[in-house]
């Protein structure tokens, strides 16, 4: 017989097993421990995919903390510091005021205003009583004056006017009654509006002398009267001009140094932990809100998957 016919023969016989064998290989079957499902993702990696959203809305917490933490105070004061514009102009303890000396050949309206500091009350009603005599030695005379005091602290504002040709001399002596802390001068010429005025003035006159040389009608006696009502009101507004300009306006402020009060903030020894633990109660926050859902969405997708490889694996045993 040959190979090939001996293989034929035992393909073609059915074997079977005696009952013996079956029920032992059932009880062995029985008795094994089912395998463990591998988890579709392992610890590592889940912690890895959990912890990635939560980093994430750390650092998005810390950048929004960094954004809306207050600025240097430091740094804003210098800003606004920069930014404040000045009323007057400063100069150094002991400079001489009012470097602008009004013109002797022109007519101008001229304007100083001292700022002074002093030490206390007393000295501020002293300066006072000494701005008045300067400016009755120097023929001028003060059009108002105002004192205040409460305790050690005091202020007084005085305006005097005093004649323009020594208004030089009387911002000298009256800034040596204290420390200058600002100073400003306002010159104004009025000299070209009076030119004007006299211009006018002789044009009138001229047709006045023109309306006198005619027949002294009725006509030409009105035109005369209205021309020298004219005349008139305009050498008036000149001399009202003239003399407001005769005198400058001083205006002196007098005041002590502002007591420079402690800040109290009422902030005890733990209040630097305090601050911390905000800060951190904040940016837990953050990160709750913005972790939560994401970790959420792995949740999900996580279970969806498993699921699904659940399905997969009981359709595979259910085919066998």
């Amino acid at each position: 017989m040959s190979p090939r016919d001996v293989t034929a023969e035992l393909r073609a016989a059915r074997v079977e097993a005696p009952p013996e064998l079956r029920e032992r290989v059932r009880l062995i079957a029985a008795a094994a421990p089912a395998a463990p499902r591998t988890p579709i993702l392992r610890p590592r990696r889940a912690w890895l995919v959990a912890a990635v959203p939560v980093a994430a809305a750390l650092a998005a917490a810390g950048v929004v903390l960094t954004r809306s933490a207050p600025p240097n105070r430091a740094v804003q004061g210098e800003a606004l510091r920069a930014q404040a514009p000045r009323t007057f102009a400063t100069t150094p303890h002991g400079a001489r005021a009012a470097a602008v000396p009004p013109s002797p050949s022109r007519v101008q309206r001229y304007g100083a205003t001292l700022s002074l500091r002093l030490p206390n009350a007393a000295r501020v009603s002293d300066a006072v009583k000494s701005a008045l005599r300067i400016a009755a030695s120097l023929s001028g005379y003060a059009s108002s004056v105002h004192v205040s005091s409460s305790g050690a602290r005091g202020s007084a504002s005085v305006v005097l006017r005093i004649p323009r040709a020594n208004v030089q001399q009387a911002v000298a002596r009256l800034s040596a009654l204290g420390t200058i802390t600002g100073e400003h001068v306002d010159v104004q010429d009025l000299q070209s509006g009076l030119n004007t005025t006299d211009r006018t003035i002789a044009r009138l006159q001229r047709q006045l002398a023109r309306l006198r040389a005619q027949p002294q009608t009725a006509a030409v006696i009105r035109q005369i009267a209205a021309l020298t009502a004219r005349v008139v009101a305009l050498q008036r507004a000149r001399a009202a001009t003239v003399r407001s300009a005769h005198f400058a306006t001083v205006r002196l402020a007098l005041s002590t140094p502002t007591p420079k009060h402690a800040r109290t903030h009422g902030h005890g020894p733990l209040h630097g932990l305090g601050v911390a633990f905000r800060w951190i109660g904040i940016g837990l926050v953050y990160a709750l809100a913005l972790g939560v859902p994401a970790l959420i969405v792995v949740a999900l997708i996580w279970l969806a998957v498993r699921v699904l490889r659940r399905r997969r694996e009981d359709a595979l045993l259910a085919r066998s």
